[in-house]
């Protein structure tokens, strides 16, 4: 009786640990950059707020996220393995031959950073896309 006491109780700190983490955006920090020779551009989304750079010389333009997209943010974040993020593989290879810009995501969350390799920008793996589809849209606003 005692070891199945024991095992519900882990069991229910365990999830309650990783809702928690899972829905804590506050000490977050999302970057996608986009580079190549004739291309520079970093997105960063941090409480509430999207700072874009077009340009290696331009200057960030900030600004504050509606509650409808950060909702958006947090779910889509929320579906991420951040353990797993450098182990993912870019669907396509054209940067290799300057057919697409670098393309990088990286998480900062509780001062750990977890970050991609390099991929082709527009074409993010599979498990990251629709976070950085959404990313991507405050750089075309």
């Amino acid at each position: 009786m005692r070891i199945l006491s024991l095992l519900l109780l882990t069991l229910f700190i365990g999830t309650g640990c990783s809702s928690q983490k899972k829905a804590d955006m506050t000490s977050t920090q999302i970057e996608y950059s986009a580079v190549s020779r004739g291309l520079f551009k970093k997105i960063i989304v941090e409480n509430k707020t999207v700072s874009v750079t077009n340009g290696r010389n331009a200057q960030a333009v900030e600004k504050k996220i509606d509650d409808a997209k950060w909702k958006q943010i947090v779910t889509e974040f929320s579906k991420v393995n951040l353990e797993n993020i450098p182990n993912l593989k870019a669907p396509t290879e054209k940067r290799f031959y300057d057919g697409a810009a670098i393309g990088n995501l990286k998480i900062t969350q509780n001062q750990k950073t977890y970050e991609t390799k390099g991929f082709d920008n527009g074409f993010p793996p599979k498990e990251i896309e629709k976070l950085v589809n959404l990313l991507v849209d405050f750089a075309k606003e």
